[in-house]
């Protein structure tokens, strides 16, 4: 008989061809996707021809987005997305998508349908854990076990113990997945799930929109977590079916799994989050922040470069005006995303309040191009990270927040909640 397990542990099993595991194990495991970037990428090619491999493991399974530096910022980043080109059209790889085709891979790839239900997913990006909102088990790895995965299918792991989380209650008006994952994350600490696996669930989670899903996966490792998992359910179902390349599985917790902590939250006692500089962890309430005056916001990201942060963006900035003083910037996730907010109406509500809206990319996130700060400069941010230096000059400060709170904000020239509107 098997010993009870998480779904993260009966995913890693089954890829293992376990019949069951246990936090500690080591293990060699199957995986269905490999992900990587035009920064990751190069290093990883590189690595894989060291190896001596000629051909990947399977050319619809290893997949490139350039998204960092592109559209091209300077000849380095040119040089670096022209590589990845290369060795796409090389190995003859299915999933490589260019400017004008790409998106934010994290955005791309569940909406296209490259990752589902069931699925272990690697990629040279930390972020990979987001597609943990589909039931999959995904994971940021080094460009160097990546490159070993793309030549062999397979790479090692050690299975994570499993902590559970749940929400729930009624949410206060402007709180999102945004604010929930924040909150979490300044409970317990940019280190607090350090090599664990967090399942999110409770009967908020089950009410929440895929997309919304997607936001708290995506923030895992924000919290130390090796990855970020929501049990598949009919939301997982109806998002999945018609969309997914390959076959999908439902993976569920057993009853009696072991966790090393369970943690429940009342959402009615939870406001609109705000991270201080310099950690995500430095959250406060909304009420709680004061009065910040910005110089930037930015909607977008792979955290929340959705339709639905879109219209909500669109929603508070129609008939209104960006403040003198700042600089609005809006990233969609992917081309669809950017038309369907065309069709919508959302784009043009949003430059004719004074926004600069931008083809998919994740420049401005990591300071790498499109919205750099200058030294003293502060932006109200729905991207995922705001250690120093982040967005730029390392005298500039970034403080995360829900689109909802960024466009408030950009209204007003502080960071502020929509209800001062």
């Amino acid at each position: 008989m098997t010993r009870p397990m998480t779904i993260t542990e009966k995913i890693l099993a089954d890829h293992a061809g376990l019949q069951s595991v246990k936090p500690g194990d080591l293990i060699t495991a199957k995986v269905d996707i490999t992900l990587a970037n035009d920064i990751t990428g190069p290093v990883a090619i590189n690595e894989f021809k060291k190896t001596g491999a000629t051909k990947v493991f399977d050319k619809e399974r290893v997949v490139f987005v350039p998204d960092h530096f592109v559209p091209n910022k300077d000849i380095k980043s040119a040089e670096q997305a022209k590589m990845i080109r290369e060795f796409a059209r090389e190995q003859e790889l299915k999933n490589y998508f260019d400017v004008g085709r790409m998106g934010i891979e994290h955005t791309l790839l569940p909406d296209l349908g490259i990752v589902g239900p069931g699925d272990l997913v690697i990629g040279a990006d930390s972020h990979t854990c987001t597609y943990g909102a589909l039931g999959a088990f995904s994971t940021g790895v080094g460009s160097t076990d990546l490159a070993c995965a793309m030549a062999l299918g397979e790479t090692w792991f050690k299975v994570p113990e499993t902590i559970k989380v749940e929400f729930y209650g009624e949410l206060q008006k402007w709180v999102s997945a945004k604010d929930l994952v924040l909150f979490l994350i300044g409970q317990i600490g940019v280190d607090g799930a350090l090599y664990k696996s967090l399942e999110i669930g409770g009967s908020v989670i089950e009410n929440m929109p895929m997309d919304g899903r997607f936001t708290f996966c995506n923030m895992a490792i924000e919290a130390g977590a090796k990855n970020g998992i929501i049990i598949p359910d009919e939301t997982t179902r109806q998002f999945a079916e018609g969309r997914c390349q390959r076959p999908f599985k439902f993976y569920t917790s057993d009853a009696d799994a072991e966790y090393s902590q369970v943690l429940k939250y009342d959402v009615s006692k939870i406001e609109p989050q705000v991270a201080f500089p310099h950690l995500p962890e430095n959250t406060k309430g909304i009420s709680q922040v004061g009065e910040i005056k910005i110089d930037q916001a930015v909607i977008g990201s792979c955290t929340n470069g959705r339709i639905s942060d879109l219209k909500i963006a669109a929603e508070l900035l129609e008939g209104k005006k960006i403040h003198k003083d700042v600089r609005l910037l809006v990233f969609p996730g992917t081309q669809d995303i950017y038309l369907e907010a065309i069709e919508k109406g959302y784009v043009q509500t949003i430059v004719k309040a004074g926004g600069a809206v931008s083809t998919p990319t994740c420049g401005p996130c990591l300071g790498g191009h499109a919205g750099i700060l200058a030294r003293g400069e502060k932006c109200i941010s729905t991207t995922n990270r705001n250690f120093v230096g982040r967005m730029g000059d390392t005298g500039s400060e970034v403080y995360l927040a829900s689109p909802a709170i960024a466009a408030a904000s950009a209204i007003l020239g502080k960071i502020a909640s929509p209800e001062e509107l």
